[in-house]
């Protein structure tokens, strides 16, 4: 059985940082590429960026480019997202997936998600 458990969410004031990781079991981790996405209160799901199995790989949305960084750790079964410069508009629930396209480009459609979770950014 696939499993994604996401954790390291929080409150965070702006500027701040955070590292979400999840943690993946059931498949061969690094033989897919991996996204994070989020849904912000009242909105649809964003997608934020992807990874490609081997982690050589990276895409970002705009919004997030040179302050969040993904990344893996295929021996840990472990997908990451450090978050600097945190923005009340980041303020979601996160969610790591694994893309039906099986490319780490931009795509909310998932084989699997995790259950989220919460950042909230504020003073």
């Amino acid at each position: 059985e696939v499993q994604l458990v996401e954790s390291g969410g929080g409150l965070v004031q702006p500027g701040g940082s955070l590292r979400l990781s999840c943690a993946a079991s059931g498949f061969t981790f690094s033989s897919y590429a991996m996204s994070w996405v989020r849904q912000a209160p009242g909105k649809g799901l964003e997608w934020v960026s992807g990874v490609s199995g081997g982690g050589s790989s990276t895409s970002y949305t705009d919004s997030v480019k040179g302050r969040f960084t993904i990344s893996r750790d295929n021996a840990k079964n472990t997908l990451y997202l450090q978050m600097n410069g945190l923005k009340p508009e980041d303020t979601a629930v996160y969610y790591c997936g694994r893309p039906r396209s099986r490319y780490y480009g931009p795509t909310t459609t998932m084989d699997y998600r995790g259950k989220g979770t919460l950042v909230t950014v504020s003073s």
